[in-house]
């Protein structure tokens, strides 16, 4: 909430404060998801690994879910992150957002099965990814905290 930030309105600093509690009570439960999401991977591939036939071999469908049960995972750590620096700075961080949503579509698209997806689906999901990866790549191209010599530019 840029713009509040030096108000003397006591109701408006009450409501600030309760915001930035909520916060991080969300910071906090996404800890406790992140946690339980990892030891769901290990445990769920654990699991897979044992009752494999043969043992310790997974077929391309085991690998598929558990490469979007750590997608997941991952996506919760930027999630996590998107909290953390809201709580810094106070401000929404549109390029952290828009890599999270990235990684959110890549996980939708590993873990989909082009057999049993509609083409208009498919094609749907690919303007997504190429409207976020073209937006993202604006936000990096058009930043002006960027320095000339960033090794990303």
């Amino acid at each position: 909430m840029p713009g509040l930030d030096n108000s003397t309105d006591p109701l408006i600093k009450m409501l600030r404060k309760a915001i930035h509690l909520a916060v991080r009570g969300l910071a906090v439960l996404m800890t406790l998801l992140i946690l339980v999401g990892t030891v769901d991977v290990g445990w769920t591939l654990f699991n897979k690994l044992i009752q494999a036939e043969p043992m310790f071999v997974l077929d391309v469908s085991d690998i598929l879910a558990t490469f979007g049960a750590f997608m997941a995972v991952l996506i919760a750590i930027e999630i996590f992150v998107n909290i953390t620096m809201y709580l810094r700075d106070d401000i929404i961080h549109v390029r952290i957002v828009m890599a999270t949503a990235i990684m959110a579509i890549a996980r939708k698209v590993i873990i989909m099965d082009f057999k049993q997806t509609e083409p208009g689906f498919v094609w749907a999901t690919a303007a997504v990814i190429l409207a976020a990866c073209v937006g993202y790549w604006l936000l990096h191209k058009c930043d002006p905290d960027r320095k000339p010599t960033d090794p990303e530019s």
